[in-house]
């Protein structure tokens, strides 16, 4: 009987014990709040996302709870009006919050969280540091020369930073020291300085300030992408301490792959974040980025979130823009001029540059753009500029009509319907990527434009008829002039426009 009581007592706190580690209870109280329905939201990087709502009563009680416990990391309770919300930090089971409508923060106490009681101890002092310097600060703007009030602000920013350096160091091993050593900004000492009493290195606050800028971080909590921190140091780091080009965000997309690799949800993050920007990014030859990371990561199945189908999708995009990428030397192509008769090598055009514009004769946009090419074309002509201009088109008919109407002196080249039609009797006098070049060179809309150097790698892409004369005249030291034609010819486009409005205007009806 009595070992029979024993087991049941037993079964019935492991029960308790079981839901209590597995579940949660959140209650609240807001006082100004009744009678409503109110919301649950959390972070996931930089955003929030609804997650529960539940009522009010008419006393401003209500409750959030479940059978699993909630990931650890900010929260959020959202008013009635969903634009107003105070927040929290999870990594307990369950809690009491009570607070004020009309002073969220302030008004605020915490019951059975060690992590909140800390967190709104420290919201509420800075609160209250902001009272006391926002005077001082209207008076510092009335006075700028103000000594005793620059040194009464300067107190209280000592005060607040000694304050946060305790309070991350009392609690480091909380999610609420690390969400706060995570937002913590380095403090660069003075820079080094030589006999002659100048820094020896100029760019030493840079230097320091980006080398040190990840120190509070823990790539190893994934608590932390719960929480705006995260994402934020991440996104700075990145874009705003990186230099844009390939090589240098390449580096640094490395070094953080390594500092999440242990933990798998940052590692996920990371990869995500660096390959979605770069794969959409609008600063040119930012593929390579992109062809990097699905390369190291995808193609190699350290993606362990992304399915087969999805892999194979990345990974063949990488496949075809890998030899497209700016340092690459492009694609051959031997194509047929109009004579359909004579094959032209693209990489045996000799040319200190060579324009590839792919086009064709029914785009509106190439139609709009060709003046402009031909105008450039003209300008660079015995200076080393070669154009090579495949036509997109499978029929050429029209094709050829454009170029002897519109007098296209450049190298026009095309895959026409003979070849098209009987590929294997031609393939000895070119390649199967010339005649594939459409998707060779990944062409899904035109025109598409590539500069390329004396040995065919490519410079620049997806260019402009205005960028590319910016870009040649530079290397040949010519004045840029396509720009200032078109912008030249805009201003007389828009005195036009208001001549002509001036002339439609009707003449004012006096009263006799």
């Amino acid at each position: 009987m009595i070992k029979k009581l024993l087991i049941a007592i037993t079964t019935f706190l492991f029960t308790v014990n079981g839901f209590s580690q597995k579940g949660y209870k959140y209650t609240f109280n807001v006082e100004g709040v009744n009678d409503t329905v109110i919301y649950l939201a959390g972070y996931y990087g930089a955003k929030q996302y609804y997650k529960d709502t539940t009522n009010v009563d008419s006393k401003g009680n209500f409750v959030f709870e479940g059978e699993e416990l909630l990931p650890g990391g900010i929260y959020s309770v959202v008013m009635p009006d969903q634009k107003t919300y105070f927040e929290f930090i999870i990594t307990e089971p369950k809690f009491t919050m009570t607070t004020k409508r009309k002073d969220l923060v302030m008004s605020m106490s915490v019951k059975g969280s060690e992590e909140n009681k800390v967190f709104y101890d420290y919201l509420q002092f800075i609160n209250n540091q902001q009272k006391k310097a926002t005077p001082l600060r209207a008076k510092l703007k009335a006075d700028k020369d103000d000594k005793k009030t620059k040194e009464e602000l300067t107190a209280i920013d000592s005060e607040v930073k000694k304050y946060k350096i305790e309070m991350i160091e009392a609690n480091k091993e909380k999610l609420v020291g690390k969400i706060f050593s995570t937002s913590q900004d380095p403090e660069v000492p003075a820079a080094p300085k030589g006999e002659d009493g100048k820094p020896l290195d100029k760019d030493f606050n840079y230097k320091y300030y980006k080398a040190h800028y990840l120190d509070g971080v823990d790539f190893c909590d994934e608590r932390l992408l719960r929480s705006p921190v995260f994402h934020n140091k991440l996104d700075y780091y990145i874009k705003k301490l990186t230099i844009q080009i390939p090589d240098s965000i390449i580096k640094e997309a490395d070094m953080l792959l390594e500092k999440t690799k242990c933990n798998k949800e940052m590692f996920k993050y990371v990869t995500h974040y660096i390959t979605n920007n770069y794969e959409k990014s609008k600063i040119m030859c930012m593929d390579r980025v992109f062809v990097h990371m699905a390369q190291e990561v995808y193609c190699k199945d350290l993606a362990w979130w992304v399915d087969s189908a999805q892999k194979a999708k990345i990974c063949n995009r990488a496949e075809t823009l890998a030899p497209l990428m700016c340092g690459e030397v492009a694609p051959n192509i031997i194509l047929q001029d109009t004579s359909e008769e004579k094959w032209i090598n693209m990489h045996q055009v000799e040319a200190k540059y060579t324009i590839l514009f792919f086009w064709d004769p029914g785009c509106g946009h190439c139609k709009k753009a060709m003046p402009k090419f031909k105008a450039m074309y003209d300008k660079f002509e015995g200076k080393g500029v070669e154009l090579y201009s495949p036509c997109t088109e499978f029929e050429t008919s029209d094709w050829k009509k454009f170029v002897i109407d519109k007098e296209l002196k450049w190298i026009n080249v095309s895959d026409n319907p003979e070849i098209n039609k009987n590929a294997a009797k031609y393939i000895h006098l070119t390649t199967l990527e010339s005649l594939n070049f459409r998707d060779t060179y990944d062409i899904f809309s035109t025109p598409q434009v590539y500069l390329l150097d004396k040995d065919k790698k490519i410079l620049a892409k997806k260019l402009s008829a205005e960028q590319l004369d910016d870009i040649i005249s530079d290397k040949l030291g010519m004045p840029k002039t396509i720009r200032e034609k078109e912008e030249e010819d805009k201003e007389e486009e828009d005195l036009q426009d208001n001549s002509e409005d001036k002339k439609k205007k009707p003449k004012k009806v006096k009263m006799k």
